[in-house]
């Protein structure tokens, strides 16, 4: 829980003064992470129905994470309290190269399919576990230093 103490820190990408890169991240979070059980009923199954799920989820993981990192990245340059922070930092740092394997597992699909067994589904794996990192501290960011919440008084 953000320490009501704290002042909190508003975000400049948002909408009404909500945050649009919290309401920006869910769709592919989800996407990259159910790539894996994807990934894995391919491995198990061989059936070429997971390949094609497979390819759009990458896409939808990519493509969208990609959009929510724009507005990420304006409130980490343009808020001086943010910019100030490690953990801010961090989060921009792991959520580039997360970013960044999940558009060359995309690439993979995309160009090759037969790789994906190995390579894609290496990559998916190492992608969940950076989303996850990405995603607790991100979860740091608001609970800790209350990026985006309006604490009430």
């Amino acid at each position: 829980m953000a320490n009501p103490n704290r002042r909190t820190i508003k975000s400049r990408a948002a909408i009404a003064g909500h945050p649009l890169h919290p309401l920006m991240v869910h769709f592919p979070v989800a996407a990259l992470m159910t790539l894996v059980a994807c990934d894995l009923g391919y491995w198990y199954t061989e059936d070429p129905f997971w390949l094609r799920v497979g390819l759009w989820l990458a896409g939808v993981g990519a493509l969208g994470g990609w959009f929510a990192s724009i507005a990420g990245t304006i409130d980490l340059v343009s808020v001086g309290q943010i910019r100030r922070l490690i953990t801010g930092w961090s989060h921009a740092i792991v959520a580039v190269v997360m970013l960044s394997l999940a558009s060359l597992n995309w690439l993979i699909r995309f160009t090759d399919p037969d790789l994906v067994l190995p390579w894609g589904i290496a990559v998916s794996v190492v992608t969940a576990g950076l989303v996850a990192l990405a995603g607790w501290l991100g979860g740091q960011l608001v609970y800790e230093h209350a990026v985006g919440v309006e604490v009430e008084e």
